[in-house]
């Protein structure tokens, strides 16, 4: 690749990573403590970015040299650049259709009961989060070493407890329709993975 073309992938990979890294800790901060934060909103929003933000991405400049490497394959930034336009895709459609301040958490500290079901929203629970572990392991394919692989696997497993996180306080706020929807709505992959079990029982049911 060319001195410049690298360059260029590499500040794309790390400003990635410095942005979607810290998400998961900020939404453990809202979700950890939403009762008190829904009586202190002004203070919320800036210390959740601050701590998470802060953190993730003092820590990725801090080992910038142990987790960057600087040797970059063709294909390994191809594959990872689509992945992070995938990320790119799944927020700017996120935005669309949740608005600037819900994704950003208003609704969870306004207690908001109304359950948005369109778009990506109509194929996954979760798009921005499938987006952001795109854009993540995008990013690692082009710059990482194995120590930024590691702590890639760590963050994957914070952002899954993020999730689980969500989805008791969705459960608690929307209640009965979330859970229908969550019945009826995958949340990462655009389709379920049926046990053989099920698969068999739905095998009999049809034939009865």
């Amino acid at each position: 690749m060319t001195s410049f073309f690298e360059k260029a992938v590499r500040i794309i990979a790390i400003a990635v990573l410095a942005f979607e890294m810290p998400v998961p800790i900020y939404w453990l901060i809202l979700h950890g403590r939403v009762f008190f934060w829904r009586r202190h909103i002004r203070a919320a929003f800036p210390i959740a970015v601050l701590a998470a933000w802060g953190i993730i991405d003092f820590l990725l400049y801090r080992y910038r040299l142990e987790l960057f490497r600087h040797d970059i394959s063709f294909g390994a930034a191809l594959v990872g650049m689509v992945l992070i336009a995938f990320d790119v895709f799944a927020f700017s459609t996120s935005e669309a259709v949740l608005g600037g301040r819900r994704i950003v958490g208003h609704s969870e500290l306004a207690g908001s009961r109304e359950l948005i079901a369109r778009g990506l929203y109509a194929r996954v629970r979760h798009p921005r989060y499938l987006g952001m572990m795109a854009g993540v392991f995008g990013s690692c394919l082009i710059i990482a070493a194995a120590p930024l692989w590691a702590a890639s696997l760590l963050w994957l497993l914070l952002a899954l407890l993020t999730i689980r996180a969500e989805e008791r306080e969705l459960h608690a706020r929307l209640g009965p329709a979330y859970a229908a929807y969550a019945e009826r709505v995958p949340a990462l992959l655009p389709f379920r993975l049926r046990s053989r079990d099920a698969q068999a029982s739905s095998r009999r049911e049809h034939r009865s």
